[in-house]
């Protein structure tokens, strides 16, 4: 038996379900026979789980597939397959604003000017102004908007559906986000941190529902995600993946934005560099320009981009070691440098036992930019489809 159809056999009916709604999505299987072949379920358990979800709604029936030798089978597919869901992914000074259908596809992008500094309320309008524009514009397939997502830059408690304890973000704290979006769109919304929606849009942009993996986003600040056979998993506190404040012997006593010393993010991220290079005497002020100069062989820069993809790999071996996951995967500014993969895959190789890397992969996000817009329409997918059943 086969570790997908150990886990598929083993789970309950709702998982099953969840099974089936995720492979037809990401086109993995459009047939019962498919479903039935690839999960390791009888037949007539997909067919009872497949009536169930034509039953809520979910699933329809449309056309038929070539015959391998009997009958043709009934392709199946998500209803709404025209809708979408209007997603955003907030940053610092920018937000990158996207149409997903609800098959999964990525339909248009545009980033847009914003200044998370200016608070909730004005930062949450520019981009609602532009996820309508969006949704609206003459150009757009037919369909309507079913839900919004939105992917933040800090630590999200998931009860009030705003982000808690946030070092960079001033006026945020206990915000209620997803009742503003809910409240000024009138469909469900979601958010969550930005590097746990990266985490499930690369995981199911790679891998399947079966399987584990670490996203970690290295940018101005270091975050990670963590998906467990294919769910997220947030933590007692939904503080999981918080890498970024692992203290760090070589950090000694350099103070963090979080009011400790010696964390990781002080030397590892792209803001630790600038700061860095800056005492040195190099006139940098953000993540892109560091990787520039880093690019064209810069000394300085690149001898501290692959330190700090070594400082990294040091804190991820543990992880990895903890955790066993397929793949690790990297994103954000400092993952599109390549000294900076080549140290942590190097230190991650050395620091782990062979058997946890044996099969694991280490590589940059295939998604890139776009990573936290495919995730945060698979939790709106995710939640319409339980506010459905």
């Amino acid at each position: 038996m086969s570790l997908t159809t150990h886990r598929a056999a083993s789970t309950g009916t709702e998982q099953q379900a969840k099974l089936i709604v995720e492979l037809i999505a990401h086109g993995e299987a459009a047939s019962r026979s498919e479903i039935s072949r690839i999960l390791g379920l009888a037949p007539s358990t997909v067919s009872l789980r497949v009536a169930e979800l034509e039953r809520r709604g979910v699933l329809v029936e449309e056309g038929v597939g070539e015959s391998s030798g009997g009958r043709r089978p009934r392709i199946l597919r998500l209803r709404g397959g025209d809708d979408y869901a209007l997603v955003a992914d907030l940053g610092g000074r920018h937000a990158r604003i996207g149409r997903v259908s609800f098959t999964g596809e990525l339909l248009e992008t545009r980033t847009v000017p914003v200044r998370i500094n200016d608070g909730p309320e004005a930062t949450l309008e520019l981009v609602a102004a532009a996820l309508r524009e969006l949704g609206t514009d003459s150009d757009a397939q037919p369909g309507r908007v079913r839900g919004v997502g939105m992917a933040l830059p800090g630590p999200v408690d998931n009860t009030i559906g705003g982000v808690e304890l946030p070092s960079r973000m001033p006026g945020w704290q206990s915000f209620a986000v997803r009742d503003w979006l809910e409240s000024h769109f009138e469909v469900p919304a979601v958010v969550d941190n930005d590097a746990n929606l990266m985490a499930l849009g690369e995981h199911y942009a790679q891998l399947g529902p079966e399987a584990h993996s670490i996203t970690v986003k290295a940018g101005t600040a270091i975050g990670s995600g963590i998906i467990v056979s294919g769910a997220l998993h947030r933590g007692a506190t939904g503080a999981a993946g918080d890498v970024t404040h692992t203290r760090i012997s070589a950090a000694a006593s350099e103070p963090c934005s979080c009011g400790n010393i010696g964390c990781l993010e002080t030397i590892a991220s792209g803001a630790g560099i600038v700061r860095q290079l800056r005492g040195r005497g190099v006139d940098v002020s953000t993540t892109a320009e560091v990787v520039a100069l880093a690019r064209d062989a810069d000394p300085q820069a690149t001898t501290l981009v692959r330190t700090a993809g070594t400082y990294l790999g040091e804190v991820l071996s543990s992880v990895v070691n903890f955790f066993n996951p397929d793949a690790l995967f990297l994103t954000g500014g400092m993952a599109s440098c390549e000294p900076f993969i080549a140290a942590v895959r190097s230190r991650v190789y050395e620091g782990c036992h062979p058997l946890v890397t044996q099969r694991l992969r280490i590589e940059s996000a295939s998604t890139g930019p776009d990573a936290g817009l495919y995730g945060a329409a698979h939790l709106v997918r995710e939640k319409i489809s339980v506010l459905e059943r």
